[in-house]
């Protein structure tokens, strides 16, 4: 008689994935092959060369740039201060050639355990790589660990993966609760934050977040509208306020509606994540952890970022911090423009310690 065989002997039982209506996937959730692209690289790359990021993917910016400036060799330390997706993570790993160490942190609590096990998978665990969940500001607590660092990269950017998943409440695009953090287990959403905001408050935070031209207009319909008991718990629903706030503006186009919403929405996720005061303390902290003649590479997207890098550059320039910085922030390549539309509004700017 053949022997018994245990649970862990026996063939896993194939489920088939559950079907969608249509020819196409249009529930993120649905979209099996841009979510899992190590399984259909074929199909992923048909969606590039269109131009598009696949849902569930980031494409790094400006890499080749960054890597050119940074100048990293085998031995060094570094710190990518976003991880993010770990694009520019896998290509300064590359560069230690298994020599060195480089440490990595991100506060999303979602997408840090996706992009460890893929970088895991790909053949750099804890030896290379030290991953922490934590804001960049604190980069003087892994410093006191690992002693000054030769190189450091901090992208600003929102990745790709947060912004495409609905659940987030990243964009005005898709149906989703107003939430916008970056750790959603952290602080309070932006559904919380306009329940209690007056309408000179948020006017200046669409101003000085996401220098909105119709800032006025925009705060005072959407304070209005919470005053009236009109609830703003989703996405659509701000979007619907905006929209029906400017549709009646004298020469504003379909276009720039879309634009205002967009800025509103950025304009509450850097509030809700208080992006400009992590900011500030990250570019305070920079000089006391980096090595002599280490250098430090910043992408903005912003005008709000890419500012606050720039005086702080400059003024440590002055003080004889730094030797030298970028004269003027890089731009990304009219050729990875057109591959990754969001590549468009990045700004890479860059500082070496004296």
């Amino acid at each position: 008689m053949a022997p018994d065989h245990t649970l862990e002997e026996q063939e896993p039982i194939h489920q088939r994935r559950v079907r969608y209506k249509g020819t196409h996937p249009k529930n993120f959730k649905e979209k099996y092959k841009e979510l899992h692209p190590e399984q259909y690289a074929d199909d992923v790359a048909k969606i590039m060369q269109k131009g598009n990021t696949p849902a569930g993917m980031h494409i790094s910016i400006c890499v080749k740039e960054i890597l050119g400036f940074l100048q990293i060799t085998p031995g060094q330390i570094g710190l990518d201060a976003t991880l993010g997706y770990g694009g520019h993570t896998l290509e300064m790993l590359k560069c230690l050639q298994s020599k060195g160490r480089l440490y990595a942190t991100d506060v999303d609590p979602l997408e840090l355990p996706r992009t460890k096990a893929r970088l895991e998978r790909l053949g750099y665990g804890s030896d290379i790589l030290e991953i922490r969940q934590m804001n960049f500001s604190k980069i003087d607590q892994i410093a006191a660990e690992s002693g000054p660092f030769n190189f450091i990269l901090a992208d600003l950017g929102v990745s790709s993966m947060q912004i495409d998943n609905p659940e987030r409440g990243f964009t005005f695009k898709s149906e989703g609760p107003l939430d916008l953090r970056l750790n959603p287990k952290m602080g309070y959403s932006a559904a919380s934050l306009l329940k209690k905001i007056s309408v000179d408050e948020l006017e200046n935070m669409l101003i000085e977040n996401a220098d909105e031209p119709h800032s006025e207009t925009i705060a005072r319909a959407i304070v209005s509208s919470i005053k009236k008991g009109i609830a703003i718990s989703t996405t659509t629903e701000l979007r619907n306020i905006i929209t029906d706030a400017l549709k009646f503006v004298p020469k504003v186009t379909k276009d720039e509606i879309k634009k205002s919403c967009q800025r509103t929405f950025q304009a509450l996720r850097i509030d809700v994540n208080k992006e400009f005061e992590v900011l500030d303390e990250f570019l305070e902290k920079l000089p006391d952890v980096l090595a002599p003649g280490g250098r430090v590479a910043i992408l903005s997207f912003h005008s709000g970022e890419d500012r606050r890098v720039k005086k702080s550059f400059k003024c440590f320039l002055r003080e004889g911090v730094y030797r030298e910085i970028a004269p003027d922030p890089i731009r990304a390549s009219a050729e990875e423009c057109h591959i990754n539309s969001r590549a468009r509004s990045a700004k890479l700017r860059w500082a070496i310690k004296s």
